[in-house]
């Protein structure tokens, strides 16, 4: 497991950009038959990224579950929400079976003993992106359809940023203990997310970009409001995004991002807004 430690701005003003990319972004996710998993010490989020493919692939595979969160197995103190980002597949939570095609989402509630993943073909791997907060009591594993999802128009094409924010674990649509996730698609000729941007001083987020065309990219801005840095991110890059960093992104393309929060509370509009002219 990849571990990253809580960073003070003051030293990220001085980072470069390898540094800030070690820090900050969370790369190669999907390997066959393999759970990536990268521990963040903002908040204690974990990211996962499993791509089954011969196999049946357990959450914990190849984590040492006790070393790196002091419990006997790896929702005992946590809830996980997961999106499938590639072909169909199956996760199976404490024996219920669930299928998730493209986009579909699953939360996976506290105390849940036995998680495991698989894809309907080979050929055509599903990509489970899983992200895990932890959590004080147990509510009930539920899968969200796209159509579940809360969806929310907001930006305008004059503005390049006309978007839907399709809120999935979310207190709209389900209860949680603190996590939150949902998925923002770009319209076509639309390239910049979350604009005007904003900090979360009570919560951290994390992104991951997909749906970017090849050739393409995505420009992720981050930092303190008056000391803002980029990292370049590819399809299916993830990145970490403290209390004190704006987020936002602007691609050479229109792409589709998925956000994940967590922190001391739940309100999605519970953020500290920036007009574009405040940032340096």
């Amino acid at each position: 497991m990849d571990i990253r430690y809580s960073a003070n701005p003051r030293d990220v003003a001085r980072y470069t950009t390898e540094e800030l990319r070690k820090e900050f972004l969370i790369t190669d996710l999907y390997e066959k038959d393999t759970v990536k998993a990268t521990y963040s010490h903002v908040d204690r989020m974990v990211v996962l990224g499993i791509m089954p493919v011969q196999e049946i692939v357990p959450i914990d595979k190849g984590i040492d579950v006790w070393a790196n969160f002091g419990t006997a197995y790896f929702l005992e103190r946590r809830e996980a929400g997961v999106f499938n980002l590639g072909g169909k597949g199956k996760i199976t939570a404490d024996g219920e079976v669930f299928a998730l095609g493209f986009e579909d989402c699953l939360y996976i509630t506290k105390g849940t003993k036995e998680v495991t993943f698989q894809s309907d073909d080979p050929a055509e791997p599903a990509r489970f992106y899983l992200v895990s907060a932890p959590a004080h009591t147990a509510y009930k594993t539920t899968f969200l359809s796209f159509a579940d999802a809360n969806k929310r128009p907001c930006g305008s094409a004059e503005g390049a940023n006309k978007r839907v924010i399709n809120q999935f674990i979310h207190p709209d649509v389900l209860p949680t203990c603190q996590l939150s996730m949902g998925l923002t698609q770009l319209d076509v000729g639309s390239v910049w997310n979350t604009m005007p941007c904003h900090t979360h001083e009570r919560r951290m987020e994390v992104y991951t970009y997909f749906n970017i065309p090849q050739d393409n990219i995505v420009m992720h801005f981050m930092g303190t409001p008056q000391e803002t840095r980029s990292i370049v991110m590819q399809n299916f890059d993830a990145v970490i995004s403290p209390s004190w960093s704006i987020h936002a992104g602007c691609g050479t393309s229109n792409y589709t991002f998925i956000w994940a929060m967590g922190g001391e509370n739940q309100a999605f509009d519970d953020m500290d807004n920036l007009k574009p002219t405040d940032l340096r």
